[in-house]
């Protein structure tokens, strides 16, 4: 008898090291191509923070990136007021440009007002390094406290811990340190060709996967255009005559988690002023059998699971 989560769907492709998979697609290698990936524009992390007096905050960073402004923007939200942020005052904000005058020193503290917590950012990024998107990848802390709490560290770690310790923070043993799972990713990518390359971590205890996107055309001898998505270089799901079969879902396993893997790519084809695609991967909770779209609706008793998604808005530009 085959395993029943590797063949819970007969499409399902199992992405682990040491289990097989009940797809033919997943034994097919995924040799990333020639051509350079499309950049990331814009990349936003929500996470839900849980205090110790069990308040719970969702929290929203944002790095972007255009041709004129780079910069950092982090909002905040509760029950009352959720994320996407409104314009209300009432729900705090931090922004920060990294072209302008002020930005020259780039580290920092930010107090911000709010009628219902303290919350101080603190950041360094002097010697921040870059990819070719606009969020960091090492070199650089943000640290973010609520009511003398620290909910939020980003960057490397012991650049962070080294500041955290210093008197400016003045960590103490008593100090509170809140619990936090990043429940979204959204990135924002645009070039010249449909090929798109990330990383995403699915769940708290799994390990980072290469995920890459790629819409192959007639330039490649081609009759009709083919959608291929990978993960660690195993080809997860191939849709042929793509202009037809412009949106769909399928079921994966990585790391043991049931994700739904969603693509509309509509506007490439028939709508080319904007050409947006967008892709999402979410994960299911256990067995659950009911699509994604399915849940939202749904009230979970699992409290302590936290469901991921990653969400990408792929452009393809003319120039």
């Amino acid at each position: 008898m085959r395993n029943v989560v590797s063949c819970f769907s007969e499409s399902a492709v199992n992405v682990s090291n040491s289990s097989s998979s009940c797809s033919k697609y997943s034994r097919t290698a995924c040799t990333a191509p020639t051509q350079t990936p499309s950049v990331q524009n814009a990349v936003t992390c929500l996470y839900k923070i849980t205090l110790s007096d069990q308040k719970q905050l969702l929290v929203a960073v944002n790095w972007y990136k255009t041709n004129t402004v780079q910069g950092l923007a982090i909002n905040f939200g509760d029950q009352d007021h959720p994320l996407p942020p409104s314009s209300s005052s009432s729900s705090p904000s931090f922004k920060l440009n990294m072209n302008s005058r002020l930005f020259r020193k780039k580290k920092g503290s930010k107090f911000l007002e709010s009628d219902v917590a303290k919350i101080e950012i603190f950041w360094d990024l002097a010697n921040a390094k870059y990819d070719s998107g606009p969020e960091p990848v090492d070199g650089f802390y943000v640290l973010v406290m609520v009511d003398s709490e620290i909910v939020l560290i980003l960057g490397n770690n012991n650049i962070a811990e080294e500041a955290i310790f210093t008197k400016r923070f003045m960590k103490t043993s008593t100090t509170k340190v809140a619990k936090v799972s990043l429940i979204s990713r959204t990135e924002l990518c645009s070039g010249n060709n449909a090929l798109y390359s990330t990383r995403a971590q699915f769940c708290n205890t799994g390990i980072a996967h290469e995920i890459l996107i790629r819409c192959s055309g007639e330039k490649e001898g081609l009759k009709h255009p083919v959608l291929s998505v990978c993960i660690d270089k195993k080809t997860v799901i191939r849709v042929k005559r793509l202009q037809w079969n412009f949106r769909g879902n399928q079921s994966i396993f990585v790391d043991g988690l049931l994700v739904d893997l969603l693509w509309d790519v509509h506007d490439w084809f028939f709508n080319p002023a904007s050409g947006y695609a967008v892709f999402m991967f979410r994960t299911r909770r256990g067995m659950d059998s009911r699509l994604w779209l399915e849940e939202k609706s749904v009230h979970h008793k699992e409290s302590d699971t936290v469901e991921f998604s990653l969400l990408i808005h792929a452009c393809k530009s003319s120039h």
